[in-house]
């Protein structure tokens, strides 16, 4: 078993022998220690439990698209402002199972991935194949915070304006949602062209304006067209609905607010993954995570707004297949053993406060002091 001497960063030699190749064998090193540590302490972890996948994802959605019709009613009048605020919390926490898609094998939950999509992935119009076969890009180790990685932005690097725009966009998801599969999809089966855009463009869920997707292939390509099929046919019928009077406009726009409230909510969570201090070099293991955050107990309002394990978002990044269920006894299991003075600690932090703070000094060239 590894002791906290595991994750101490390894001393290099200086002298005629040192540079850029005994820098190499260092972080070689390094990040041969700390995943040999992290697997070591979690090998009895890795086994989802389809039980608590199926009772949150659908505590979840019974509690927000209950509050969601709630919010709808006009004789709640302020009350009805709480419930918009519930279902958004509520559809964020089951809409953030998508993460867990990408991770876990479909025969580990078996049904999951239909049901998600046909719960949450199609009616909030973010159906998973969105984001499978996208994400794990961001997971590959010479992928991570380069120009390849579609989920990756240097943030830190970049001006002031750039993060309330980052989360400010967030805003119009739900309207770009909408065209896209009630305008962008039909036309697409009529002009190749627009095909190919629509694939490359507009059917991931990544902030990197430069990534390009490439058409999927074997079960995926299948999942695509059912999914897109159910979400294109989704929203022509909301907008039908509208049009002719089905739908009152306000009920409407309520469905908006509220699911523009969970990409906001989304946006800021995603501002505070990680430090985004990278400028485009791969990164060794150890290197990216530092780079991305956690953000553990005794802190209440992470479970919030970095629901199914996102609270652990740098852990995740060492151990992208444990389950998001047992992300806090592996944390617990990996604090302990390391101790407070190990390596592993420098990825924890406080709370969302103190992260927008940094990020946003680190914007106007103050590089802040933990």
């Amino acid at each position: 078993m590894m002791t906290s001497a595991t994750f101490d960063l390894p001393a290099v030699a200086a002298g005629p022998g040192s540079g850029a190749a005994d820098a190499a064998r260092a972080r070689a090193a390094d990040d041969m220690a700390m995943l040999r540590a992290a697997v070591e302490q979690t090998r009895d972890l890795q086994k989802a439990n389809p039980a608590i996948y199926w009772v949150d994802f659908v505590a979840s959605v019974t509690i927000g698209y209950a509050a969601l019709l709630a919010a709808m009613t006009p004789a709640l009048g302020l009350w009805a402002v709480l419930a918009g605020l519930v279902a958004a919390l509520a559809l964020y926490r089951g809409s953030s199972f998508i993460h867990e898609l990408t991770h876990v094998k479909p025969l580990s939950v078996p049904g999951f991935h239909a049901g998600w999509n046909l719960l949450m992935g199609i009616p909030l119009l973010v159906p998973s194949f969105m984001y499978e076969g996208v994400h794990t890009l961001h997971h590959a180790r010479t992928r991570y915070g380069t120009a390849e990685d579609p989920e990756y932005l240097p943030l830190a690097l970049m001006k002031p304006w750039s993060l309330p725009a980052f989360v400010g966009a967030a805003m119009l998801a739900p309207i770009a949602l909408l065209f896209r599969f009630a305008v962008l999809s039909p036309l697409s089966l009529l002009f190749p062209p627009v095909r190919a855009l629509v694939i490359a463009r507009y059917s991931s869920l990544s902030i990197n304006p430069g990534f390009r997707r490439r058409p999927a292939e074997g079960p995926l390509r299948r999942a695509w067209l059912w999914q897109e099929t159910g979400a294109c046919l989704w929203a022509v019928g909301l907008i039908t609905a509208v049009a002719t009077g089905v739908l009152p406009l306000r009920a409407f726009l309520i469905f908006l607010g509220v699911a523009s409230a969970l990409a906001v909510i989304n946006q800021i969570r995603t501002l505070v993954a990680h430090l985004w201090e990278n400028e485009g070099e791969p990164m060794s293991v150890t290197a990216q995570y530092l780079d991305s955050v956690n953000v553990p107990p005794p802190g209440v309002l992470p479970f919030l707004w970095a629901p199914v394990g996102l609270r652990y978002h740098a852990l995740h990044h060492l151990l992208p297949s444990v389950p998001y269920h047992h992300l806090g006894e592996a944390h617990r299991r990996l604090s302990a053993s390391l101790g407070a003075d190990s390596l592993y600690q420098r990825a924890n932090y406080r709370g969302l406060t103190g992260l927008v703070y940094r990020l946003a000094a680190s914007t106007m060239g103050v590089r802040p002091v933990r």
